[in-house]
């Protein structure tokens, strides 16, 4: 059964994204002391007396407003609120009731949700503020105080949004899913192809670059598996980023790639491959995860019968140092080819996790050997003597050998080729260890008679 959800709502700047990262246990939302720094919903699981549900995070709720990330902001409130169980609405002792907190109360009591009423920003422990009986005015009960920055309150906060969860039985752990970064560089569509992927507006899309801001976990699930997509923010330059917020964001990015199994690295056709689609490959090359490139924006590109294959070569030329991973065109906006996206997802996560066994491995170690024969150097020759698989995602392998400056760079791709040919591995980084064994440490693997 899927976990009910506890949605966080109120005006901008009343401490929401403190308060959810407070009740979570870690520093999950962006929080800087400037209105309209999130923007879309994100989502953690919480537990509170051994009940576990998702709270949802949202931007602020602005009811009249005609900018356009705004309206957008209050439209992913809504959609918070649409799922919810439970909200709590979150305002601020320090400015008392505003206009603004009276109309975001009236939109949740037309919901029909029951509400919770927190008084965020009593940090002082005693008697409390006079201000905070002036909230007995928005029509939503008992008020109840708290100091997200030193968690006062927040347990009698927990034990009345618990109180209104709906009885259900313990809902199964959800293991398995496949955690897929998506990736790349501002306005490349990425956000365009979470919502696509989820069938909702799980992100806000616009075409001004740095819409995203956070790393937004999407959970999907269908005929082919279960996903965890994170929509992450688009990696710039560091010499174009120019606040906090874009630093913060950057970081949220970089952190999400490190927790990926897979990460989609989005290409915009119509821009075609830049400096920067370079950089943000190499750091999900250097963490080792399996990935696709995935040229968006396809269905506005002009072609011809050939178009997609000199794009493709074009590619591969640019991205020469991952030449392991498969490409796919997409269009995000019309949906081309998303739905075989999933597949080619399964397939290179697959591929990450292969184990080898050390007997298929040194069969191909001496097919490759006698087929080409280890360099020299004055005369010494290397010699390789056994190798064995480390670890997965990434495959490692160590070879342990006489002497490591003898093993040439151009060997070991020559090496990593005969296992890649032999074993597929396609999508996924090798990694190749070299290892000298010495006369004191033959008992460290099998011996080759």
């Amino acid at each position: 059964m899927k976990k009910p959800i506890v949605a966080v709502v109120g005006r901008p700047n009343v401490g929401k994204s403190t308060l959810f990262n407070k009740l979570i246990g870690r520093r999950l939302s962006i929080v800087k002391d400037t209105p309209g720094v999130t923007r879309d919903r994100i989502m953690s699981d919480c537990e509170w007396a051994g009940r576990s549900f998702l709270l949802a995070d949202t931007g602020g709720i602005e009811p009249r407003t005609n900018d356009m990330i705004l309206s957008k902001m209050r439209e992913q409130a809504q959609l918070a609120i649409d799922q919810a169980s439970v909200i709590v609405l979150v305002v601020d002792v320090t400015t008392g009731v505003t206009a603004n907190d009276m109309d975001v109360a009236a939109m949740l009591q037309r919901s029909g949700k029951p509400v919770v009423l927190c008084v965020n920003k009593c940090d002082n422990i005693g008697q409390l503020p006079p201000d905070f009986y002036e909230f007995y005015n928005l029509g939503l009960g008992d008020p109840i105080a708290v100091s997200s920055v030193h968690g006062h309150g927040t347990g009698d906060l927990l034990d009345e949004v618990v109180s209104y969860l709906p009885e259900t039985s313990d809902a199964e752990e959800e293991d398995g899913a496949i955690c897929v970064a998506i990736i790349g560089k501002p306005n490349a569509g990425k956000s365009s192809l979470i919502n696509c992927v989820s069938h909702e507006e799980r992100s806000i899309v616009s075409d001004m670059a740095g819409t995203t801001r956070d790393a937004i976990d999407t959970e999907v699930h269908n005929e082919h598996g279960e996903f965890l997509f994170i929509d992450t923010a688009g990696l710039r330059r560091r010499s174009k980023v120019d606040t906090d917020i874009e630093h913060y964001s950057i970081l949220r990015a970089q952190m999400s790639i490190e927790r990926s199994d897979v990460c989609v690295i989005m290409i915009d056709a119509t821009e075609g491959f830049t400096e920067q689609d370079s950089k943000v490959a190499g750091l999900a090359h250097e963490a080792g995860k399996a990935c696709i490139i995935a040229v968006n924006k396809w269905d506005l590109v002009e072609k011809d019968t050939h178009t997609m294959d000199r794009m493709r070569k074009a590619l591969e030329v640019d991205f020469s140092f991952m030449s392991y991973a498969p490409m796919i065109f997409i269009s995000a906006k019309t949906g081309q080819r998303v739905d075989k996206l999933f597949s080619l997802i399964k397939y290179v996560h697959e591929q990450n996790c292969m184990r080898v066994t050390t007997g298929m491995l040194n069969t191909v170690l001496a097919d490759a050997t006698a087929r080409v024969q280890p360099p020299t150097d004055k005369g010494r020759r290397l010699k390789i003597y056994y190798m064995t698989q480390a670890a997965t995602c990434p495959p490692t392998f160590v070879c342990f050998v006489n002497k490591a400056q003898l093993f040439h760079y151009s060997y070991q791709r020559y090496i990593e080729n005969c296992i890649r040919s032999t074993f597929g591995l396609e999508g996924t980084p090798v990694r190749l260890i070299v290892r000298e064994r010495g006369e004191n440490a033959e008992d460290i693997g099998p011996k080759r008679g």
